[in-house]
This record gives structure tokens, C-alpha cells and sequence, in this order.
């Protein structure tokens, strides 16, 4: 056993080892720009599971042709479809299979997505 005023320290310093941990990791995920491919698409995986849809913002180019590419990779979710209200979209996510979804890039905006019971909600920005 460590003397208390070694210990006291030592569990500090590991909560806040823990914390910086858990903060890289929901900044990773939480929001992505899109990767340009050689003939200038922009494209952008997206992972719908338990937890809803990964990441959770993306952010596009404005005039880039653009694509989302939704896998869904659990059947414990209710994100087993696609809704992009704004432009009329809805698309269905059969398990374990990508999607592809193109987005409209002319103007600068916010689309926002949800699945299908509108739980999981999740954002394009275009700029």
C-alpha cells in the first residue's frame, strides 16, 4: 500500500489519463471531412450501429461532387435506414453492405439525416 501522500496523486494523474483518453477518442469520431478521390469525388464512410451513425458530422466542399457510404454493421439499432429530409432522400441499410448516397454540393448549407424513426440524428455541412 502507497503512502497517502503518493497515492493521492497517482489516482489524479489516472483520472486524468482516462479523461484525455476519452476525449481523444470522441473527437476522432465525432466529426470527419471528406477524402477527395483522383477524379475529385469527395467520399466519406459512415458507420451506423448501436450508438447511431459514425461520425457524426461530416463536413464537404462546396461545388465537389460528393458521396456517403453507409455501412450498417449491427442489427441492435434502429438506424437501418437513411432520411435526408431536405432533398426528398430515404434509403434503406441492409446489414454488413455498403451504401452509396450522393449528396448535392452546389450550395452551402447544413443537411441534417436521421434513420428512420428520426432517433439518430447526424449532419453534412457544406462549405
Amino acid at each position: 500500500m502507497l503512502p497517502r501522500k503518493t497515492a493521492a496523486p497517482m489516482m489524479i494523474a489516472a483520472v486524468l489519463v482516462a479523461l484525455a483518453a476519452s476525449f481523444a477518442c470522441k473527437s476522432t469520431t465525432a466529426d470527419a471531412s471528406a477524402s477527395v478521390a483522383a477524379d475529385g469525388q469527395q467520399r466519406v464512410a459512415i458507420r451506423a450501429d448501436d450508438k447511431g451513425f459514425t461520425p457524426r458530422s461530416v463536413t464537404l466542399k462546396k461545388g465537389q461532387p460528393a458521396v456517403l457510404v453507409f455501412t450498417r454493421t449491427t442489427d441492435e439499432t434502429c438506424a437501418k435506414e437513411v432520411v435526408f429530409t431536405e432533398i426528398n432522400l430515404k434509403k434503406a441499410l441492409p446489414l454488413n453492405q455498403p451504401v452509396e448516397v450522393d449528396i448535392p454540393t452546389a450550395d452551402a448549407r447544413t443537411l441534417s439525416f436521421t434513420c428512420g424513426m428520426g432517433m439518430f440524428k447526424s449532419s453534412v455541412v457544406i462549405q
